[in-house]
């Protein structure tokens, strides 16, 4: 099991103390956190940053590139476009483009 240190310990209390009363703001936009979950998180990151005994931060996975994905199957229930209304979409678009 991981094994936090004191100070990160400390760090928590602190970010939760503050969460309670109204006064912990996150980072950017500087909103109040309602969050148990979000006060916890920010506590371990200033633990952190201070260089406190604690597992490393959990990884973030790579973006996937687009080619890898497979092709998203329709529903069975989903509607096709038709031939005329295909056709008649690209003359209005056409028409559009000429003005």
């Amino acid at each position: 099991m991981a094994k936090y240190g004191k100070k990160s310990q400390a760090k928590v209390k602190r970010a939760m103390e503050e969460m309670k009363e109204g006064t912990l703001k996150s980072g950017k936009s500087g909103k109040t956190v309602t969050d148990r979950k979000q006060a916890i998180a920010i506590g371990l990151s200033e633990a952190r940053a201070e260089g406190a005994k604690m597992p490393a931060a959990p990884k973030k996975k790579a973006a996937v590139s687009k080619k890898k994905i497979a092709p998203k199957k329709k529903a069975a229930g989903a509607k096709r476009k038709t031939a005329a209304r295909k056709t008649a979409s690209r003359k209005k678009n056409v028409k559009a483009k000429k003005r």
